[in-house]
């Protein structure tokens, strides 16, 4: 890879502008691109800043909306949310030089996305699970460490999967080189399934996961995920707390009991105490990752013949409260939970 400190982020939000500022910090050439013209100006014109319990700082760097960007890159990290990712493969495009990379970022199996776009030798995947919010222009709030993976889509440790690495350790230094990131893609899923479903209360991530009568609505909703999964020939990977072993069919009771405690244990410990999915319903007002995260459990059980009903159901609540006619509340557990009693 031909100069791989200098980046360009394709989405400075939560994900994007976090990790960004702290590539900036670790000393890469850094350029951010992103939608929000707002956003961009205040970027330019005071810096990024980021706040939080690991420390306040501000990084400089410049700023772009995608229709004034010029130039191509090397090496371009895809943040954006999912539901974005088709438009925004387009764009960036023709700014990835001929022998250059493309990072999905992102939650979701967004790599899938991009390959219809880029070709996939030429697109590697990333999980990740730290705890940050955009909060208004030019200000980013990280409220949590969380694991961080890269990895080629074919599982090979290349050189260039080894170099990018590197850099995603000087924003978190336990960063994984794997083999198997859609194992850890498809983990998140579930546990994204998990987080869709506490999103639907306004109730924190900890407190939500913590509460006995929907212990079995969760575990349900995870097993989904993991049925559809095993389904489609992944390994799925464990991750701060989120034991996918614990979801598995077979898997007893006490053993999903105990990884949702670890996973109330690790959400007690951030400042970020609600998803991005809440926020984006409760205080943002805007469309969710929904589609492009459980619309894949949906399908591809679908195309395996594997029953996904509560978490077809979780979508369509999160639609509802989307559009306006349906409020967020404990009251859509209750819905869920009837689900779950009819299949007995």
């Amino acid at each position: 890879m031909e100069d791989p400190q200098r980046l360009l982020v394709w989405g400075a939000g939560a994900i994007g502008g976090t990790i960004g500022a702290y590539l900036v910090q670790g000393g890469s050439d850094v350029t951010f691109v992103d939608v929000d013209a707002d956003h961009v100006a205040a970027i330019n014109g005071r810096g990024l800043g980021i706040s939080g319990p690991f420390g306040d700082f501000t990084v400089t760097a410049p700023a772009f909306t995608p229709d004034t960007l010029e130039g191509q890159w090397n090496t371009i990290l895809l943040c954006t949310k999912a539901q974005h990712t088709a438009q925004a493969a387009q764009a960036l495009a023709h700014h990835l030089s001929p022998d250059g990379v493309v990072v999905s970022i992102q939650n979701g199996l967004n790599p899938l996305i991009i390959n219809d776009h880029i070709p996939s030798e030429r697109v590697l995947g990333s999980f990740v699970n730290f705890g940050a919010d955009y909060l208004e222009p030019g200000v980013v709030h990280y409220g949590g460490r969380g694991v961080v993976v890269i990895g080629e889509q074919d599982g090979q440790l290349t050189e260039r999967a080894r170099q990018l690495h590197a850099i995603l350790q000087h924003f978190e230094p336990d960063a994984i080189l794997s083999p198997n990131v859609f194992g850890y893609l498809w983990s998140k899923l579930a546990y994204g399934a998990l987080l869709f479903a506490t999103a639907v209360t306004n109730d924190s991530i900890a407190d939500a996961l913590a509460r006995p009568e929907d212990r079995a609505l969760y575990t349900e909703l995870g097993r989904e995920v993991m049925r559809v999964a095993l389904a489609h020939g992944v390994t799925p990977e464990a991750f701060n707390g989120f034991d996918p072993a614990a979801f598995l069919p077979d898997a007893g009771d006490a053993a999903a009991q105990a990884s949702l405690d670890e996973m109330v244990a690790f959400n007690r410990r951030s400042a970020k105490t609600h998803s991005g999915i809440w926020r984006d319903l409760a205080v943002r007002k805007r469309t969710t990752e929904v589609d492009a995260q459980l619309g894949w459990v949906v399908h591809f059980g679908q195309q395996h013949g594997v029953p996904t009903p509560l978490n077809a159901r979780l979508i369509q609540l999160i639609h509802e409260i989307e559009a306006g006619t349906r409020e967020l509340g404990r009251g859509n557990l209750t819905d869920l939970r009837g689900l779950l009693q009819e299949r007995g």
